[in-house]
């Protein structure tokens, strides 16, 4: 477990970075056999791309790392529950294990409203393990709401 929460508090340095620039405060990171290959947070209003979330782009860096399109082997700590495009990506990507912390009961798609990450239709399933940090990861997605409210 302890291991866990080091890469989850990983994850939460890229979503401060999403919050420091202004973009909902989400982070990720790949690991590989006990190494930190890949780091992504939600950069959409950067890149006016609504594809641009912190999965999409570590997955992306995880297959350059790798040299390769499959991530078999391969856990990824995300500090919010991913939508359906995170997780269909994560399937499509054949990921292993799934990390999150705080879940998404508006658009969560593994467990909160769907499970694609788990789907038994579907011919790869992710292990999936939700609330490491949770109260930190939600923390930082309140405080960025909060602070739009405001403006």
């Amino acid at each position: 477990m302890k291991k866990h929460i080091l890469y989850m508090q990983e994850a939460l340095k890229e979503a401060q970075r999403a919050f420091e620039e202004d973009e909902v405060p989400v982070g990720a990171v790949i690991v590989h056999e006990g190494k930190i290959i890949a780091r992504g947070h939600n950069q959409i209003e950067r890149l006016k791309d609504p594809t641009a979330h912190a999965e999409m782009l570590a997955l992306t860096s995880a297959a350059n790392y790798l040299g390769q399109k499959w991530l078999n082997g391969v856990s990824v700590y995300v500090t919010i529950e991913p939508c359906s495009m995170c997780a269909g990506a994560l399937v499509l990507s054949r990921v292993k294990d799934l990390y999150f912390g705080a879940s998404d009961p508006k658009t969560g798609a593994c467990g909160s409203v769907v499970n694609i990450a788990a789907h038994k239709k579907l011919n790869h399933r992710i292990k999936i393990e939700k609330g490491i940090l949770e109260k930190e990861c939600g923390s930082l997605l309140s405080q960025f709401f909060k602070k739009k409210r405001r403006k």
